[in-house]
């Protein structure tokens, strides 16, 4: 487990998005490791590790989970972390998995997806701040992979 503090920045790229960055030790520690889960401000996260390529490397979080750890903009972060034990596992908002349950033809064909698509789908859903709209789009993308309309389908 690492256990470091940091400042919450903002990226300059036209992404904007707000971000920590991981002490020199603490990025060499964790090797080629990309995925790590751990707490912020006790907020329990999974993310990966960005910025390698640049020489900043860094863990990126959006507002939501700001949000919980009662963070802002400057404000500095307490993170403890570690690499994930089951970095390749896809982890699906509720609504997501029980709209899967719901159609076995959607989710015969989510079985065929690569884990990188099923983690984007699963984002799309769990970034949605309402749990109505999270159901909604669930249920929106389950019907556009039975019915083969996602926006790259081909049949």
């Amino acid at each position: 487990m690492h256990v470091f503090a940091g400042p919450v920045l903002r990226e300059a790229n036209a992404m904007r998005m707000h971000h920590v960055p991981l002490p020199a030790e603490v990025d060499a520690a964790l090797g080629d490791a990309t995925v790590v889960v751990g707490t912020l401000n006790d907020i329990p996260f999974r993310r990966s590790v960005h910025g390698r390529n640049n020489g900043t490397p860094h863990l990126r979080f959006g507002r939501t989970i700001l949000s919980k750890a009662g963070l802002s903009l400057g404000e500095t972060a307490f993170i403890e972390l570690e690499i994930a034990p089951d970095p390749d596992a896809v982890h699906l908002p509720p609504e997501l998995e029980a709209a899967l349950a719901q159609d076995p033809e959607a989710l015969a064909r989510w079985n065929t997806f690569t884990r990188g698509r099923q983690r984007s789908a699963g984002v799309h859903v769990d970034q949605a701040k309402r749990p109505a709209t999270r159901e909604r789009r669930a249920l929106d993308l389950v019907h556009k992979i039975r019915t083969h309309t996602l926006y790259d389908d081909l049949r």
